[in-house]
C-alpha cells in the first residue's frame, strides 16, 4: 500500500507499521550492508504497506544495525505526525526473538490490558507485523534482539491516556490494521475501551465515568479514586456501552455541567459539533418549574452554561440541577436498556457539586465516597 487519498484526504501509517518497518531496514542493513531506501510490510490482514526508511547506521563492528522511520499519519491530527522511530537489532546465538522498550517506549504497570505488567506497551496488531518480519528476514532458528525507541516518546505519552491506563515512560506501539485513516473517531473511541479493564483489575466494581480531565481533576478533590475513573471525552453514550460489555452494573457520570446536561435532551455523542442544546435544555425544565418568559429569553441568550449558573444565582430555581440530572440519569439508562445502574454529578467550572442524583448519593455512601 502506497499513500492512499480518502474524500481527498490522505491516510497514513500507525506506529506499528513505523516499528515492523525499521525491524525491516534494519534486519536488511545487517544482513547485506545495504540500507533499503523503503521496505514493504504485511499487515495483520497481510496487505502490503510501502514505508520509506529515513536513515540508518551499521553499530559495534558490524555486530548490530539501526534504522528508523517518521512516522507519517498523512491527514490525521495524530500526536505521533513526524516523529521518529527507531529499530536498533542484534544477532542473538540462543535462538530467542526479544523484543525490548527504549528511550520513550512505555511500559506497562497496571493489570487489565492485553499486555502483562512490566512488559513494553506494544499492542497486538504490533506484535503480529513484528512476526511476519522475522518470518521473512530470520531463518527459522535464529535469533534476533530488537529495541524500539522514540525519543519524543515520554513528552508525547503525557498527551494521550497512557498515564490514565497506567502506561510510563513514554508512547505504546498500536495499530489493529497499520494504516491511519484521517480523522478516525473509530480509532480514538478503540483507545477509550481498555480503561475499563483497567478500573476492573484494580478491583472496582463501580466506575466513575468522566468527559475529560477538568472532571476528573475536581472528582480527584472529593477524594473518588484515581483508579476507579475512566475517561470518555464526548463519546458517553459509547462508553456507556462499553461498561456494559466489560460487566459493569454500576457507574457515576461525574463532569461539568455544560457537557453533561446534554444527556437530559438523550444527546450522547457530546460534541458541540454534533449537537448543542445546552441552552435549550435548561429553558424547557425552567419553563416546567414556571419560569417566566423573561427568565427563560436571558438563559436562552447565555452562552456558556456558567452564564446560566450565575444567572440563576438569585433566583428561586436552584432546584433544576437536580431535575436535570435526574433527567440525564433517566435518559442514560435507557440508553443501555437498563443494563446499569447509571448516577450522575455535576459540577461547575469552580469545583462546586452542583447537583447529585438519588443513585449517584446512593453509589457513593456505599463506597464511602465523598458525594456531599
Amino acid at each position: 500500500m502506497a499513500i492512499e487519498y480518502i474524500e481527498d484526504m490522505r491516510s497514513g501509517y500507525t506506529t506499528g507499521s513505523c516499528v515492523a518497518a525499521a525491524l525491516k531496514a534494519s534486519i536488511i542493513y545487517l544482513q547485506t550492508g545495504h540500507r533499503p531506501q523503503k521496505v514493504a510490510v504485511l499487515n495483520p490482514q497481510d496487505r502490503p504497506i510501502e514505508v520509506p526508511v529515513a536513515g540508518g547506521s551499521i553499530l559495534q563492528q558490524h555486530e548490530s544495525a539501526e534504522c528508523w522511520v517518521i512516522k507519517d499519519a498523512g491527514d490525521d491530527p495524530d500526536i505521533t505526525h513526524g516523529t521518529s522511530v527507531y529499530v536498533r537489532v542484534q544477532l542473538r546465538n540462543d535462538g530467542e526473538r526479544v523484543i525490548k522498550a527504549g528511550e520513550g517506549i512505555g511500559i506497562v504497570t497496571k493489570p487489565g490490558l492485553n499486555i502483562p505488567v512490566g512488559q513494553p506497551a506494544i499492542n497486538k496488531g504490533p506484535r503480529v507485523m513484528i512476526e511476519k518480519v522475522f518470518e521473512e528476514c530470520l531463518q527459522a532458528e535464529q535469533g534476533l534482539e530488537m529495541i524500539i525507541s522514540v525519543p519524543a516518546g515520554r513528552e508525547l505519552a503525557k498527551k494521550t491516556l497512557n498515564p490514565a491506563l497506567g502506561i510510563e515512560g513514554g508512547i505504546s506501539i498500536i495499530g489493529t490494521t497499520g494504516i491511519v485513516y484521517p480523522m478516525s473517531e473509530e480509532a480514538f473511541k478503540d483507545s477509550l475501551k481498555p480503561q475499563f479493564e483497567v478500573v476492573k483489575a484494580a478491583g472496582y466494581k463501580i466506575a466513575v465515568m468522566a468527559p475529560g480531565k477538568i472532571g476528573m481533576e475536581i472528582a480527584e478533590k472529593y477524594k473518588l479514586p484515581v483508579e476507579a475513573m475512566v475517561q470518555t471525552s464526548n463519546f458517553i453514550g459509547f462508553m456507556l456501552e462499553q461498561a456494559v460489555r466489560a460487566g459493569f452494573t454500576e457507574v457515576i457520570i461525574w463532569g461539568h455541567i455544560g457537557k453533561l446536561v446534554k444527556l437530559a435532551g438523550g444527546i450522547f455523542h457530546t460534541h458541540s459539533h454534533i449537537a448543542d442544546a445546552r441552552q435549550e435544555i435548561f429553558a424547557s425544565q425552567l419553563a416546567l418549574m414556571g419560569a417566566s418568559s423573561e427568565l427563560i429569553a436571558q438563559v436562552l441568550d447565555c452562552v456558556t452554561t456558567e452564564a446560566i449558573i450565575t444567572l440563576l444565582q438569585n433566583t428561586p430555581y436552584s432546584g433544576v440541577y437536580k431535575q436535570l440530572a435526574e433527567k440525564a440519569r433517566k435518559r442514560a439508562e435507557q440508553h443501555v436498556y437498563g443494563e446499569l445502574t447509571v448516577g450522575i454529578v455535576f459540577v461547575s467550572m469552580a469545583g462546586e457539586l452542583l447537583a447529585v442524583d438519588d443513585n449517584a448519593r446512593a453509589i457513593g455512601e456505599k463506597m464511602a465516597w465523598n458525594l456531599k
